[in-house]
């Protein structure tokens, strides 16, 4: 499974953006999905999770009532509402999916800039 990432760029504070990954191979097997990000000197952190028919969702503290996440499945895409952001939301942004008896896979990341 292959994921690519868009929707990245330069907000302000208090402003929104919308993330979108798109899969593409087999997407048949794709269970899980999530979106992590890493600030520069940071480690990877878990933004937010959902199950594979999207019925289910998990947060970090630090993003809950401000991000939302979702997913097509006809489209293989998943998707990050952001709104409210902040400046330490600034960070590169990765899909991860968890494809049936492969693993995972990773996009490639898009760059999220919050100015204050």
């Amino acid at each position: 499974v292959q994921l690519v990432e868009s929707g990245g760029g330069l907000v302000q504070a208090g402003g929104s953006l919308k993330l979108s990954c798109t899969a593409s191979g087999d997407t048949f097997s794709i269970n899980f999905m999530a979106w992590y990000r890493q600030a520069p000197g940071k480690q990877r952190e878990l933004v937010a999770m959902i199950t594979s028919g999207g019925d289910g969702t998990n947060y970090a503290d630090s993003v809950k009532g401000r991000f939302t996440i979702s997913r097509d499945n006809v489209k293989n895409t998943l998707y990050l509402q952001m709104n409210s952001l902040r400046p330490e939301d600034t960070a590169v942004y990765y899909c991860r999916a968890w494809v049936g008896s492969q693993g995972d896979s990773w996009g490639q990341g898009t760059q999220v800039t919050v100015s204050s």
